[in-house]
C-alpha cells in the first residue's frame, strides 16, 4: 500500500469539493436541482446550520470535529451561525436536539447519529420542512439522506484487520483473534465490522468470540475483553478493536489482568491512541483527518443553503456519498502520517513516559 499516494487522494478530493463551491456568502441563488434543497431560495446571509454530534465517549467531537467545522462555515459564510449539539449518547436527546434546530430555522442540518436507525425520523421530520440532511461519518440506512460525507468504514475495518492479520501472520502466532465492534446501533459500526470480518474470516486465525460494544464505550469493552482472557487465557494472540476506544478498554484489560498484552487495533488516531502506539501498547490505529470530512461537510452544508443539490462522487444506501481512504498508523509509519504531516504535535504526544519512545522514533 502506497500511504503516501492514499493521503494525497484524499486531500485531493478535498481540494475538489471545495473548489466547487465558489459562490459567495449571500448569493443565495444557486440552482435547485430537486429534491431536498435546503430551504434554497432568497438571501442566506445570517443563516443558520446545525451540527449535530452523537457522543462524548469519543474526544474528538469536542476537540476537533466541532472547532474544524465551524471554521470552515466562518470560512465560507462569515455571517452564517453554527448549531452546535452533542447528544452524549441519547437517540431520544438528538430526536430533541434536531427538533429545536429546525424550529430555529436552519437550512441544514448535519447529522451524525446516536443511532442511525432512528435517525431515519429526523431525516423524514427535516426533509418535510425543505431541510437537507447530510449525513456526517455515520450513514443512515432506513431513509436516505441528503448527502453523506465519511471516510470508507467497510475499508477501515478490513485495513485494521488485514495489518494486524499480516502483522500475526509474520511474527508466526499461533492462536485466536478477538474481535470488538462498535456500537449496535451505529451504522458505521456495522461497515467496519463487515470489513474486519472480510479480512479475519479468510485468515487461517481462529474468531475465539467478537461483541458489539454499546454505544462505543471503552469501559464496555474492557469488561468484556477482561471476561475474555479469564476463558481463553494464552489462546488469544490479537485483538481487533473497532476503534480507539475499545482498543484503550481491551488493552487495559490484559494490563488489569496482568498478562502480556497482545497486538490490537484501533482507529480514529486520536492523541492517547498514538501514544500507546509509541509505547508499544497498541498495534495499529487509522488515521482520517477530521477536517477531512469536517471541511467537507461545511463545504456540502454550504451548497444546500444555497438552492443547490451537490452530486455526489458515489452512492451509499441510496444516498449521494463521498467517502475518502484512510490510511493505516503502525509503529513504522507513524512519524511520517502524523507528526511529519502536522496532524499532530510532538509536544502533546511526546511528554513524560512517551519522551524515550518518541526520541527512539524520531518525533521531535
Amino acid at each position: 500500500m502506497n500511504r503516501a499516494k492514499l493521503r494525497t487522494s484524499a486531500f485531493a478530493a478535498v481540494a475538489v469539493l471545495a473548489g466547487s463551491v465558489l459562490a459567495a456568502c449571500g448569493s443565495g441563488s444557486g440552482s435547485t436541482g430537486g429534491g431536498t434543497t435546503g430551504g434554497g431560495s432568497g438571501d442566506v446571509q445570517n443563516a443558520k446550520v446545525a451540527f449535530l454530534m452523537p457522543d462524548l465517549a469519543s474526544t474528538r467531537y469536542e476537540l476537533a470535529d466541532k472547532p474544524l467545522f465551524v471554521a470552515k462555515m466562518k470560512q465560507l459564510c462569515p455571517t452564517c451561525e453554527v448549531i452546535y449539539q452533542n447528544a452524549d449518547s441519547d437517540a431520544a436527546k438528538q430526536q430533541q436536539q434536531a427538533n429545536s434546530a429546525l424550529a430555529q430555522g436552519v437550512k441544514a442540518i448535519v447529522l451524525d447519529p446516536v443511532d442511525s436507525a432512528a435517525a431515519a425520523t429526523i431525516v423524514k421530520t427535516a426533509q418535510s420542512q425543505q431541510v437537507a440532511v447530510i449525513a456526517y461519518d455515520r450513514p443512515i440506512p432506513a431513509t436516505p439522506a441528503d448527502y453523506y460525507v465519511s471516510f470508507d468504514n467497510e475499508k477501515i475495518g478490513s485495513m485494521i484487520a488485514q495489518s494486524l492479520v499480516d502483522h500475526l501472520k509474520k511474527e508466526n502466532a499461533k492462536g485466536g483473534i478477538l474481535q470488538v465492534n462498535g456500537s449496535p446501533t451505529d451504522a458505521a459500526a456495522g461497515l467496519i465490522k463487515k470489513g474486519i470480518h472480510s479480512a479475519v474470516d479468510p485468515s487461517g486465525f481462529k474468531l475465539l468470540a467478537e461483541y458489539d460494544t454499546p454505544d462505543w464505550q471503552p469501559e464496555k469493552a474492557q469488561t468484556w475483553v477482561s471476561g475474555q482472557i479469564t476463558q481463553f487465557k494464552d489462546q488469544i494472540v490479537g485483538v481487533v478493536a473497532a476503534n480507539d476506544g475499545t482498543g484503550g478498554g481491551s488493552i487495559a484489560a490484559f494490563k488489569a489482568a496482568g498478562v502480556k498484552v497482545p497486538p490490537i487495533t484501533g482507529n480514529d488516531a486520536e492523541l492517547a491512541a498514538a501514544q500507546r502506539i509509541i509505547a508499544g501498547d497498541q498495534y495499529n490505529t487509522i488515521s482520517k483527518p477530521i477536517k477531512i470530512v469536517a471541511e467537507a461537510s461545511a463545504n456540502v452544508a454550504w451548497e444546500f443553503m444555497q438552492g443547490k443539490k451537490p452530486a455526489g462522487k458515489a452512492t451509499l444506501y441510496n444516498t449521494p456519498s463521498e467517502l475518502f481512504v484512510p490510511t493505516v498508523v503502525t509503529k513504522e509509519n507513524i512519524k511520517e502520517v502524523l507528526f511529519d504531516s502536522g496532524i499532530m504535535k510532538a509536544a502533546e504526544a511526546c511528554s513524560g513516559e512517551y519522551a524515550k519512545g518518541c526520541a527512539e522514533l524520531g518525533i521531535k
